[in-house]
C-alpha cells in the first residue's frame, strides 16, 4: 500500500520584519534555508506539519509572512499553536486552505490529528478538558486504522532541567489515552529545539529541532547549541509502521 510522506517543520519564530532575529539568528533567512533545501532535494511530501511557535513578535504581519513563505510548498499544511503563538491572529491565517488549524484529515488508512496544547501566558503546556473531549470524540468516531497526533509541547521529559519545567503538564494522561485508543502509532511535537525519537506506551514519540536556533540537549540551564536549522522527513506506511529522517541544513 502506498505510503504517506510528511514534512515536519517547527518553531520558525518569524517576525513582521524580515530582518528580525532571535538570539542572533535571522529567523526568516533560516526558515528559507530549510525550505530551499527541501525544494532542492528529490524527496517530495504529501503533507506538511508545522508544530507551533510560528511567530515571535505577536504580530499579524508575521503570520502573513509565514503564509507567503510556505505557500510554494503547494500541499496541505497542518498547523498547531505553540506558546509564542497568538491564537486570535493565527487561526484566520492557518484556517485558510491550503493551511489547516488543529485539524483532522483522513488520508488513506491514516488519520492526522492536531491538538492545542497551549496555556495562554505560560510557556508550558496542558491539554484542556474540552480538548481531551474533542480528542476522544474524534478517535471514537474514526474508522482509521492508524492515527498520528501532533501538538507543540512534548508529553515526556527531555532530560534538561530548565526545559522540563515547560513541558506538557498532563503528558502522562495524554499518552495513557492515546495508548488506550489502540490505533495511535505516532506523536509528533516541537517546542524543544532539539531532536527526540523514542517509543512510549507503544507509540513512537518524535520531536524535531527548530528551523532557526537550537537548545543544547541535557543542559540544566538555558543554553544554545551550535547545530544548524533542521527539518524531518516522516513516512507513514499502510501497515501502521513509520520511519523518519532528521535533516540538518548545513551551510
Amino acid at each position: 500500500m502506498e505510503s504517506i510522506r510528511v514534512l515536519h517543520l517547527t518553531d520558525p519564530h518569524l517576525f513582521a520584519n524580515a530582518d528580525g532575529d532571535l538570539r542572533g539568528t535571522v529567523t526568516q533567512d533560516s526558515l528559507q534555508r530549510v525550505l530551499d533545501h527541501y525544494h532542492a532535494g528529490d524527496w517530495r511530501a504529501d503533507r506538511a506539519l508545522i508544530t507551533g511557535d510560528l511567530i515571535q513578535d505577536d504580530s499579524a504581519e508575521a503570520y502573513d509572512r509565514f503564509r507567503e513563505l510556505l505557500l510554494p510548498l503547494n500541499m496541505r499544511m497542518h498547523c498547531v499553536p505553540g506558546n509564542h503563538d497568538i491564537r486570535d491572529l493565527m487561526q484566520p491565517i492557518c484556517s485558510r486552505p491550503p493551511f489547516s488549524y488543529c485539524a483532522t484529515e483522513y488520508i488513506r488508512d491514516w488519520l492526522l490529528l492536531g491538538l492545542d496544547s497551549c496555556i495562554t501566558g505560560n510557556a508550558g503546556g496542558e491539554i484542556a478538558a474540552e480538548e481531551f473531549e474533542r480528542l476522544d470524540r474524534i478517535i471514537d468516531e474514526s474508522s482509521a486504522k492508524h492515527i498520528m497526533v501532533c501538538l507543540h509541547h512534548p508529553p515526556v521529559p527531555m532530560g534538561s532541567a530548565w526545559l522540563d519545567t515547560v513541558l506538557l503538564k498532563n503528558g502522562d494522561e495524554l499518552l495513557e489515552r492515546l495508548h488506550a485508543a489502540g490505533r495511535v502509532r505516532l506523536l509528533v511535537f516541537g517546542h524543544v529545539h532539539q531532536p527526540y525519537d523514542a517509543e512510549h506506551r507503544g507509540i513512537q514519540v518524535i520531536g524535531t529541532p527548530s528551523t532557526c536556533s537550537q537548545f543544547k540537549p541535557g543542559s540544566d540551564d538555558f543554553a544554545l547549541d551550535d547545530r544548524p536549522p533542521a527539518y524531518r522527513r516522516i513516512t507513514l506506511n499502510g501497515d501502521g509502521s513509520s520511519s523518519s529522517e532528521l535533516i540538518w541544513v548545513d551551510e
